[in-house]
């Protein structure tokens, strides 16, 4: 695969012009999704012709890639922007079903993530085509992933692992902060002054507002850099693999959000209708 642009660099970047004034992330995101879906069909039609077209023509596929590869792009540069405006909020997205938030690591998913599902999606597709690979026949798919991509997978998973670890850690301290002197004794201040009904809570209400601030800034700064990381993995498998590899590789990664999104959605809107309770459907209502 040809060099791909630098996550950090881009995320950089000024919000791209095309997003409305005033849009809301969860808008985005609906619309982002449909696209998501647009692009899966895309993938599929070039897998399918790839595999029928006994020229394989790579100049095709690498122009889709890069395309998709900017679609992600863009979803983590609206991020970013709503994340500086809000970045508490990015912890429990409204815009996702509670099974995709189970499975959250600071705001999105665990940038390690990638290489289960590269693994997983090539053990399915060598055991598919387990006999064409005994009468000698080439694949071409994530079920023919060769030794030197092995191990370059292999250094990549345990050098993001350790990065992994360390926002953890940073994670944890920035819990752990909001029990911290500053917060303890504004937290007695203004018990106090309630209990006493003594007024002048509303003094307090600018400490109280700069030490929340100081703590979501924390927050913003490790959703900013587990974006960059998840963003950087997806471009780093991308480089390991051949154009046909990170073709099928997108499709698994496309079916497996839409799908767990879905899902999800599907299950709350059972469980409301068995509480009995009225709600609308969250579903995605793309055009088609």
């Amino acid at each position: 695969m040809s060099t791909l642009p630098n996550s950090r660099a881009f995320m950089a970047q000024a919000m791209p012009s095309d997003n409305p004034p005033g849009d809301t992330f969860h808008n985005f995101f609906e619309r982002w999704l449909c696209e998501q879906n647009s692009y899966l069909e895309e993938l599929v039609s070039a897998a399918e012709n790839h595999n029928n077209n006994q020229q394989h023509d790579d100049a095709i596929l690498v122009p889709l890639i890069h395309r998709i590869v900017r679609h992600y792009e863009q979803y983590y540069q609206f991020k970013s922007n709503w994340e500086t405006r809000d970045a508490i909020s990015m912890f429990t997205p409204t815009w996702r079903s509670k099974l995709e938030d189970a499975f959250l690591w600071i705001g999105g998913w665990r940038p390690t993530l990638a290489i289960h599902l590269l693994y997983s999606k090539s053990g399915i597709q060598f055991e598919s085509k387990i006999g064409d690979l005994i009468r000698g026949l080439t694949t071409e798919d994530l079920g023919e992933l060769t030794p030197n991509q092995i191990k370059r997978i292999d250094q990549l998973q345990r050098k993001t692992i350790d990065e992994e670890r360390v926002l953890s850690e940073k994670l944890a301290k920035q819990q752990e902060s909001v029990a911290d002197r500053s917060m303890v004794e504004l937290s007695n201040v203004v018990s106090e002054m309630i209990r006493n009904e003594n007024g002048g809570v509303e003094d307090e209400e600018n400490k109280v507002e700069s030490t929340l601030d100081s703590k979501e800034v924390g927050m913003e700064e490790l959703l900013h850099r587990a974006d960059e990381l998840r963003l950087e993995m997806l471009k780093a498998v991308i480089e390991i693999l051949t154009p046909i590899q990170a073709v099928y590789f997108l499709i698994a990664a496309a079916e497996l959000h839409l799908r767990l999104h879905e899902w999800g959605k599907k299950r709350e809107t059972k469980a409301v209708a068995a509480a009995g309770t009225e709600t609308h459907s969250h579903s995605t209502g793309c055009m088609t």
